[in-house]
């Protein structure tokens, strides 16, 4: 399994699509960062523009803390596209290049393949949240150092001590994963239905967005279908950086985001094992 795992390593990593998010991020969190380092002081300005006659700040609130935070919630509906375009792509290439009978000509099983593909994306999807985590935390602390972490939402305002703010950023991102997780599986499961990569990453940006946009509608019914959408989990992360922690919301999230990820990889494991692959 190991070494069906390497392979599709190697088949992701050798193409050029792949290496897209990561100039992508590499190249916006830095202009994030030359626009803070410009404008930072005038962002939390007018971020606190409401309180500050109430308010005295004191301390470094333009730190990476507050950056990383800025940019995750940017850019957190934006990495889905950049997930597709590979994990869109893991087995609609195969038969896009006429691979498929030869892979299903050596010795394993179709469910070992598929396993070893979807492994491979979510590998390729661990390590480009582990890059936006490098670029957002450990770049930016060079640059602006640490410190508390000021977060106003709607009428309320947190203020997180130094030390209590890297561990919650630990655990946003590996909740995001989880959400980029089931954006993979459900672009995996489009990719098991066709022949063309385009095919897989239209359709499961077409499926958020037309989510997203069902979520913002202030219509009951919609309203009442919202909590099972796997879209409006995605952002849960942002429930770390509430003071207490609610603990049965994140398990709500992560479960309804794992239990997306069951059914789309069971239903590529059920039909790519009827493939017809001959015709």
């Amino acid at each position: 399994m190991l070494d069906l795992i390497r392979i599709e390593l190697y088949k992701i990593f050798k193409k050029w699509r792949t290496y897209i998010g990561f100039i992508a991020l590499g190249v916006l969190i830095p202009l994030i960062h030359i626009a803070m380092v410009l404008e930072g002081q005038s962002t939390i300005n007018f971020m606190t523009r409401n309180i500050q006659e109430s308010f005295v700040f004191v301390g470094n609130l333009l730190n990476t803390y507050l950056i990383s935070y800025i940019i995750l919630t940017s850019l957190a509906v934006h990495i889905p596209f950049l997930i597709t375009l590979v994990a869109g792509d893991l087995l609609a290439g195969e038969a896009t290049a006429g691979t498929y009978r030869l892979l299903i000509t050596r010795p394993i099983s179709r469910t070992r393949l598929i396993m070893s593909k979807f492994i491979a994306g979510l590998i390729y999807t661990n390590l480009l949240i582990l890059w936006l985590a490098f670029l957002s935390l450990i770049v930016g602390y060079f640059i602006f150092g640490s410190g508390e972490l000021l977060i106003i939402d709607g009428q309320m305002i947190i203020i997180f001590e130094r030390n209590d703010v890297l561990w919650r950023f630990i655990l946003a991102y590996g909740f995001a994963t989880l959400g980029m997780t089931a954006v993979a599986s459900l672009a995996f499961l489009f990719s098991s239905l066709v022949e063309n990569s385009i095919g897989p990453i239209i359709s499961t940006m077409a499926i958020i967005i037309v989510f997203l946009i069902l979520s913002a509608i202030q219509v009951d019914f919609f309203q009442d279908l919202k909590p099972y959408l796997f879209t409006t989990h995605i952002m849960s992360w942002r429930l770390f950086f509430e003071n207490p922690l609610d603990l049965k919301e994140i398990f709500n999230s992560a479960s309804n985001l794992i239990i997306h990820i069951i059914v789309f990889f069971g239903l590529t494991l059920f039909i790519f094992n009827r493939k017809d692959i001959l015709t």
